[in-house]
């Protein structure tokens, strides 16, 4: 089968819906091979087999994954080598955000919970997984950060701090994965506001229209992004199209870091 990553093994988190769902389809359709974990195993199961079913069986398997445990990595990373004949590709993508207010109004629980899913997940995925990709080597390794892990407000202590964790940790790994002389690579992207569950909750606040309308006027190109801009973005990082890249992050944000 064709297709700008025909041949790769990608194990993709966070892939029951939004960017992990297109990601994940998109990667298929491109000829990769695709193991989608996720809590939500129903939900991730069912694209695997959308997915098995457009692209051929095989293509896709689904696992149960809480990315804050380390025993579920590993068991996840070992059944996902053995569906897949290696692992060549990893999108550390699950994450959350939270209504958090300002500083004084965070709690400790809130911030830990934040740094649990947001950092942790990165950490034990490729502290578990490099070793996988080195024996499928070219290797990359594409971690989900935001833009707001390079801009700060004034809320959002929490998730302003674990997305910036994500983006200095993805440049880590570039270098010791290079130290090691390994061809494994470690990028990360940066989305601003895109079409996903995400934003459910303004849309609850505001509707639907009025909701992306008031987000979109952020964005200097007028509009919120769309799931497969970021899916193009892993596509390109994933491939082979991108062997000299590495330690360095891919803005998705219509502009808004330029401003």
């Amino acid at each position: 089968m064709g297709g700008r990553v025909a041949g790769k093994k990608v194990f993709i988190t966070g892939a029951a819906q939004g960017l992990g769902e297109a990601m994940a389809r998109l990667l298929a359709a491109e000829g990769a091979k695709v193991a989608l974990a996720d809590m939500n195993f129903v939900g991730v199961e069912k694209v695997a087999a959308d997915i098995n079913a457009s692209q051929g069986a095989g293509t896709a398997s689904a696992y149960e994954l809480d990315v804050t445990e380390e025993a579920g990595w590993t068991r996840a990373l070992a059944d996902a080598d053995a569906a897949m004949g290696g692992i060549s590709g990893l999108i550390n993508n699950a994450g959350i955000s939270s209504r958090e207010g300002g500083i004084e109004e965070l709690s400790l629980e809130g911030f830990r919970r934040l740094m649990s899913v947001n950092v942790d997940s990165v950490f034990l995925g490729a502290k578990l997984g490099i070793k996988y990709l080195a024996k499928n080597q070219p290797g990359s390794i594409v971690n989900i950060s935001s833009i707001a892990g390079l801009i700060a407000n004034h809320t959002s202590p929490g998730y302003n701090a674990s997305k910036a964790a994500v983006w200095l940790l993805s440049k880590n790994i570039a270098l010791y994965c290079a130290k090691k002389g390994l061809d494994v690579r470690s990028n990360s992207i940066h989305p601003t506001f895109i079409d996903t569950p995400i934003l459910d909750p303004i849309r609850n606040m505001f509707g639907k229209g009025e909701a992306e309308a008031k987000l979109g006027r952020q964005v200097p190109l007028g509009r919120i992004g769309q799931p497969n801009d970021v899916a193009n973005a892993a596509l390109y990082l994933i491939s082979d199209e991108s062997r000299f890249v590495t330690g360095s992050e891919i803005k998705v944000d219509g502009g808004i870091s330029a401003m």
